[in-house]
C-alpha cells in the first residue's frame, strides 16, 4: 500500500535519494535544483542516511568527486540544472566513457545567455549524445518514479551507463502535487545493494582508471558505449515491468495518449504533455481525432517502436522546447523524422520550438499546433515545417 504525500518535484526527488541511501552524493547548488541536495543534506544531518554528503565547490568539482567515488566502487548521485550542467560538461563524458553509472537529477532550465532561471530543455539538449541514459517525467510522481527505477537500469551489467532523471524547472520542481510514496523497505529491495565487479578500492585486483586511449583502441571503446546503450532499452523494459508489479503504475519508453484511431498527433516532452492532453480532450470531444505521444525515455532513443505508433497518421507536431540553432528544427524533430525514415514511415512532420527561457505554453498555443496540423491533414502540404509557437512577432 503505498503512502500518500503532497510533495514538489524537488522533495520527490530528495526522498528518492533518501530511500535509495546512496554511499556518496556531492552536489553545489544552482537554481532550480538547489532544494534537492539541500533537503538530502537535512536527511545526512538527522542520521536517516548514513551517505557520505561531499559539498564542493563547483558543478565540476561534484561529478569528479562522483566520477571519483564510482570508480572507488560506491553509489554516487548528484543534482544539477543549466549552467551547472555545462560547468560539469568534462566529466559528464568521462562518467559514461568510464562506464559508471552514477544517477543525477536534472531540472531542466535555460542554459545562459542572456542568463535565465527558467525552464526549458536546452541544458538536457546540450548533452544529449554524452552517453547518459535520460528519461523525462511529466510530474512529480514521474520524477520520483524513475529515479526509483534509475539505479537499477544504469548499474545492470549489460548496461553500466551513466543516468539523468529529468523535470521541468519551476513548474514540476517547486510545484506541490499529491504523489504516492513507495514504502522505504520495498524501495530498498527493489533498488537492491551496489556490487560492482571492478572498482579501485578492491585490493584483489588492482587497476587503473582513466587511462590514455589512443587510436589502437577508443574506436573500439566509443562502440562498447554505443552497444551498451542500445542494450538499455531491454533494461528499461524489463525494470518498469518489475515496478509495475509493485507499485501498479506502467512505464513504458513512451505514453500514448488517444492515440488508437488518431490523425493528427503531438508528441511532446516533461510537462508540456499535461496541456497537451487537455487539449487533446476538448479536441475529441469536437469530433476531432486527435492524439499525443509523450517521450519518457530520450537516450536511447525508441526509433523503431515510435516509427511504428506514428507512422499510420496523417500528421504530426514535433514539440520542442530547445532550438537546435541549426535552422532546420529542433532535436526531438531529429531524432522523430530520423526514425521514421529509416523505418520507411513517411508521414507530414512539423518542428515547433517552444517555451524557450520559461516562456508560459497555454492551451490556447497547443490548439494552434494542432490546427496547423489539421490543415496540413487536408492538404498533405506543409508550407514551412520549421515553426515556432508562442513567440511574440
Amino acid at each position: 500500500m503505498g503512502i500518500r504525500e503532497r510533495l514538489s518535484g524537488n522533495e520527490a526527488a530528495a526522498i528518492a535519494m533518501k530511500q535509495i541511501n546512496p554511499d556518496v552524493v556531492a552536489a553545489f547548488p544552482i537554481t532550480p535544483s538547489t532544494e534537492i541536495p539541500q533537503y538530502f543534506s537535512t536527511f545526512v544531518s538527522n542520521g536517516t542516511v548514513d551517505t557520505e554528503f561531499v559539498a564542493v565547490e563547483s558543478e565540476h568539482s561534484a561529478m569528479s568527486a562522483c566520477v571519483g567515488a564510482e570508480a572507488a566502487g560506491a553509489r554516487a548521485m548528484t543534482a544539477t540544472s543549466a549552467n551547472g550542467l555545462s560547468y560539469m560538461w568534462e566529466m559528464i563524458y568521462i562518467a559514461s566513457s568510464l562506464r559508471l553509472p552514477i544517477v543525477m537529477s536534472l531540472v531542466n532550465r535555460a542554459v545562459s545567455g542572456p542568463l535565465n532561471i527558467h525552464n526549458d530543455h536546452s541544458d538536457a539538449m546540450g548533452a544529449r549524445d554524452s552517453g547518459w541514459i535520460m528519461l523525462f517525467s511529466e510530474n512529480n510522481q514521474e520524477a520520483y518514479d524513475n529515479l526509483i527505477m534509475a539505479h537499477r537500469i544504469a548499474e545492470h551489467k549489460d548496461v553500466l551507463l551513466p543516468l539523468m532523471v529529468c523535470q521541468d524547472g519551476f513548474i514540476t520542481s517547486h510545484s506541490i502535487e499529491n504523489i504516492e510514496l513507495i514504502e522505504d523497505d520495498k524501495v530498498k529491495e527493489f533498488v537492491g545493494s551496489y556490487k560492482p565487479e571492478h572498482y579501485l578500492l578492491n585490493d584483489k585486483e588492482p587497476i587503473a582508471v582513466g587511462p590514455l586511449d589512443v587510436q589502437s583502441y577508443l574506436f573500439e571503446h566509443k562502440y562498447q558505449q554505443a552497444e551498451s546503450m542500445r542494450a538499455a532499452k531491454k533494461v528499461i523494459a524489463d525494470v518498469a515491468i518489475d515496478f509495475e508489479k509493485m507499485t501498479g503504475r506502467k512505464y513504458s519508453f513512451f505514453e500514448e495518449y488517444n492515440m488508437e484511431d488518431a490523425e493528427i498527433a503531438v508528441v511532446c516532452m516533461n510537462s508540456t504533455a499535461g496541456t497537451t492532453k487537455t487539449v487533446v480532450d476538448e479536441l475529441r470531444a469536437n469530433g476531432i481525432k486527435a492524439g499525443m505521444v509523450k517521450i519518457r525515455m530520450f537516450r536511447p532513443f525508441p526509433a523503431e517502436e515510435l516509427a511504428e505508433a506514428l507512422g499510420n497518421l496523417k500528421a504530426i507536431a514535433v514539440m520542442d522546447k530547445a532550438d537546435s540553432l541549426n535552422a532546420a528544427g529542433g532535436a526531438l524533430f531529429e531524432d522523430v523524422v530520423s526514425g521514421m525514415y529509416v523505418a520507411k514511415k513517411q508521414v507530414p512532420a512539423v518542428s515547433y520550438v517552444y517555451g524557450i527561457g520559461g516562456r508560459d505554453t497555454t492551451s490556447k498555443d497547443i490548439h494552434e499546433v494542432y490546427d496547423y496540423l489539421q490543415t496540413v491533414a487536408k492538404t498533405g502540404e506543409i508550407d514551412n515545417p520549421y515553426r515556432y509557437v508562442g513567440l511574440r512577432k
